[in-house]
């Protein structure tokens, strides 16, 4: 299917299948139920899940294919997110031009940089890209202050002259991103009992880029030219020695990784019209390092997997505050809810990082491979199991 083989056929329809049906996986418990609070179906978090999910998908591209570790892939997510906004700001409030631009410069910039950093390896490469992202923060922040309207971010005002649009509605507002006419804002509730779906037209659009995105991470992973990657993330001095370059094939992988990130950074300005130069911070540069390690560096869905992982934990965790806390426990008499309160407080609500730093560190120890290799082994167990069941049967003695 698709110039797929069947492995990664069920691969595609799987993660089609989790995509759509996103709304109801994600909904689990019913609204007025206490467990409600871990319901992460709203159009919001759905949207960031999908969009990192791209980002995760990019880096992977380079570092799980060729072994480069870049801590300066923030820079394109945020360099894609201004320049979706200036087309929105002088074009048209349809995101498809302002997604196309966000690729393109988000491209260019990874080719300059790549060109740079790409001179040393290890470590050396890494410090580079986390300083040409500093860097790009710096200029965001301070210096572009005409182009990036510095620590306020870039926003849409009733006075931008767009050329295919309107700059202000009828009523004085100012438009809305749209996909021809559908806005992104665009919802539909939809109630089965006790349980409340809701439906986004901006999470749908997001999701089918995502789709796209990994398929095409797919054939890369599976071509000649993906088999190139693991050969210098293998043995790059071997690979020189055998008369090849790696640097174009290495380049090449930078910059299709820096365009995922601004196609990223694009959509995240589709959704929501706003361009800080917060999200060009290391720190955004090490989560998507986190992602990608937790979910499985160097495997197809798994930066997916920890893309939503961090997302779940960073919007849903960090909501339990003591109240939650208290109503949870106070079935308990009053000296050992405050005990246990006192327990779990740590872990939940801004210590929501401390449960998170666990986990990886617990993922890390014990399963290398990230959430993926978690997944193989169950599945492995389960496999196992059923093939002694028939070898079992054979060996009983018959009466």
């Amino acid at each position: 299917m698709l110039g797929l083989d069947k492995k990664d056929s069920t691969l595609l329809l799987i993660v089609v299948a989790l995509t759509m049906l996103a709304p109801f996986i994600l909904n689990p418990f019913p609204t007025e139920s206490g467990l409600a609070q871990f319901n992460a179906g709203y159009p919001d978090l759905m949207q960031r899940f999908v969009i990192f999910g791209i980002f995760a998908i990019g880096f992977n591209i380079l570092f799980g294919l060729t072994g480069y570790l870049s801590f300066g892939h923030a820079a394109f997510l945020g360099i894609g997110s201004y320049s979706a906004v200036w087309m929105f700001k002088l074009l048209s409030m349809n995101i498809i031009p302002a997604i196309l631009l966000s690729v393109v410069i988000a491209g260019v910039f990874a080719l300059v940089i790549g060109f740079v950093s790409l001179r040393r390896t290890g470590i050396y490469f890494s410090i580079l890209t986390l300083a040409f992202a500093q860097m790009s923060f710096a200029l965001a922040y301070s210096v572009l202050t005409p182009l990036t309207n510095g620590e306020t971010g870039l926003q849409l005002t009733l006075n931008d002259p767009r050329i295919l649009g309107v700059s202000q509605t009828a009523d004085g507002s100012i438009p809305v991103t749209n996909l021809f006419g559908l806005e992104m804002r665009g919802a539909f509730d939809m109630a089965v009992g006790p349980w409340s779906f809701t439906f986004s037209a901006g999470y749908y659009v997001c999701a089918v880029v995502m789709l796209l995105a990994f398929y095409l991470s797919i054939r890369i992973f599976r071509s000649p030219f993906g088999l190139m990657l693991r050969a210098i993330k293998s043995n790059q001095q071997r690979l020189n020695y055998t008369g090849l370059n790696p640097k174009p094939y290495t380049l090449a992988a930078f910059v299709i990784s820096g365009m995922y990130a601004g196609l990223a950074g694009g959509l995240m300005a589709a959704m929501d019209p706003l361009a800080g130069a917060e999200r060009m911070q290391w720190t955004a540069s090490g989560e998507v390092v986190l992602m990608t390690i937790l979910g499985g560096a160097g495997t197809l869905i798994g930066p997916v997997l920890g893309a939503g992982m961090i997302k779940y934990f960073e919007n849903i965790f960090s909501k339990i505050n003591d109240n939650v806390l208290h109503s949870w426990f106070s079935f308990m008499p009053d000296g050992i809810e405050n005990f246990v309160v006192f327990i779990i407080h740590p872990f939940v609500g801004k210590g929501w990082h401390l449960t998170l730093g666990i986990i990886f560190m617990l993922v890390v120890i014990f399963l290398p491979g990230g959430l993926v290799e978690g997944g193989q082994r169950i599945a492995r167990l389960f496999r196992r199991k059923k093939a002694e069941d028939p070898k079992s049967a054979k060996t009983e003695p018959a009466e």
